[in-house]
């Protein structure tokens, strides 16, 4: 008898509903799993991983801040001081050229603009403008490179979310962290090649969904893991009460030869794949407390990223974790940050999400510069959309908001491949059009693949028929920005 046959006579319908049952926490453990491994013993996707970089890389890992929410570039970065003399008039309609509005501001008559309540002041070689917000991250000016003209379609949270980190305003596509997972593989082998933490403002409503960081149609070894702010960073890590190392290591190797057993009875991939998984767990036992213990960090390092870099979960101990897992070549790390959308109460909400966020991300900047990481590690600083020149709602003395707008916002990109000290794109003398070098979010992925050595029109995955990619069909590399 043919093996096919063999193995279709295997296949009951107990069988059958057994290993629908497993596939299910085969793909929530997947993002453990050692991709170059799984392949060796059989397991793993049908799709290769790269055996090179299309080109020599300047970077080897990206470390993404996500400020979640939509920063306003007004307030923070893009200083527009004639807006002093155009405040509370109407948005001239020659400038909204009837924008697609959000449900918050569609019933709306009047469009008053409003000036920016920061102070603005120049820092650096070059004399970049930062708001008097965000002063450390105006202190690494000359390490770079602000993005003004960034710009998008979608203007609603979780489709511009989906979009910037997918290339698409649907969910259901890989995210740039699966994309580089795929295309480069891992260099650590004791941990993910993509790790997420998420930490949140003191007002923070917007949800974040684990689909943002999964990997849509490929397989799900692909997918960010999420390290938790609060006890084990990943559940079941630690042995339950009474099981040893030693215990566990038995129980592995136990395992692992009945699952053999059931390999030469069934002959499914998928069974070598689940002991990749479960190798891939336990030495996590022992390489994710390591990560996780800073406490022979320096005095000097931990006053780097603020007083809170001690409290597990806030942005700035994520910071520090990303500075240690880049020493480790984890190849993606993201980190969200929630409660930037600033309809309302903007000035004070503002300064507290700068608080939060602003001395741990220049902190960490200046610790990869000073550990000779930084020029091959790309550091991204930015959110899904920035916010309208027009309040919304009424304008009081120290009290505005403002609506979500995507025509241009800013990002930040230092490191690996990027030119600092520069300033890049401008906009209209009402932050609302870009007029100079416009950058659109699949430009900006096409340039974060660039610096990894990927042309983003070559790495591909063929699903259902079709080859796709992280920027679609679109995406130019932004030449002008590279180092």
């Amino acid at each position: 008898m043919d093996p096919i046959s063999e193995q279709r006579l295997l296949m009951t319908r107990r069988h059958f509903f057994g290993r629908t049952a497993a596939g299910i926490g085969v793909a929530a453990l997947g993002s453990l799993l050692n991709p170059g491994m799984a392949r060796a013993i059989g397991g793993g996707s049908a799709a290769p991983i790269l055996g090179q970089t299309h080109f020599p890389p300047k970077a080897k890992r990206v470390i993404y801040l996500f400020m979640a929410g939509g920063p306003s570039q007004l307030d923070l970065f893009d200083y527009k001081p004639g807006m002093a003399k155009l405040h509370e008039t109407e948005l001239p309609d020659s400038v909204r050229m009837g924008q697609r509005l959000t449900g918050m501001t569609s019933g709306q008559k009047n469009f008053p603009v409003v000036r920016s309540l920061f102070k603005f002041s120049q820092h650096g070689r070059a004399g970049a403008w930062f708001s008097d917000a965000i002063p450390h991250i105006a202190g690494i000016a000359d390490d770079i490179c602000v993005i003004k003209t960034v710009n998008t379609e979608a203007i609603n949270h979780d489709p511009a979310i989906t979009f910037i980190q997918t290339g698409f305003q649907q969910p259901g596509r890989p995210c740039v962290g699966s994309w580089l997972h795929y295309g480069l593989g891992t260099d650590n082998q004791n941990l993910p090649s993509f790790i997420v933490m998420i930490s949140s403002g003191k007002e923070s409503d917007q949800p974040l969904y684990t689909r943002l960081w999964s990997a849509g149609f490929m397989p799900s070894e692909f997918q960010g893991v999420q390290f938790r702010g609060v006890g084990d960073p990943v559940l079941y890590l630690s042995n339950p009460p009474g099981v040893s190392s030693a215990t566990r290591r038995r129980m592995l190797d136990a395992m692992s030869r009945l699952n053999a057993k059931q390999f030469e009875n069934y002959a499914d991939p998928e069974i070598n794949t689940r002991i990749a998984q479960y190798e891939m767990s336990y030495r996590m036992q022992t390489s994710v407390p390591d990560l996780t213990d800073i406490s022979k960090e320096s005095a000097a390092t931990l006053d780097l990223y603020g007083p809170d870099v001690k409290k597990p979960g806030s942005f700035a101990y994520n910071c520090l974790l990303a500075r240690r897992m880049a020493e480790r070549d984890v190849r993606f790390i993201q980190l969200y940050h929630r409660g930037w959308d600033q309809h309302g109460n903007l000035p004070k909400r503002l300064r507290e999400q700068s608080k939060d966020t602003d001395q741990a991300s220049a902190g960490l900047v200046r610790d990869l510069k000073q550990r000779g990481l930084l020029d091959d590690t790309l550091v991204v600083w930015g959110g899904e959309f920035g916010r309208t020149v027009y309040s919304q709602g009424k304008i009081e003395k120290e009290n505005y908001g403002r609506d979500h707008h995507g025509r241009n916002f800013c990002i930040w990109m230092a490191g690996g491949g990027i030119k600092g000290g520069m300033t890049y794109g401008e906009t209209d003398d009402f932050c609302y059009n870009v007029v100079e070098n416009p950058v659109h979010i699949h430009d900006q992925n096409a340039t974060i693949l660039h610096c990894l050595g990927l042309d983003h029109e070559k790495l591909t995955y063929r699903f259902q028929g079709r080859d796709y990619r992280l920027t679609d069909i679109h995406g130019e590399v932004v030449k002008g920005i590279l180092a």
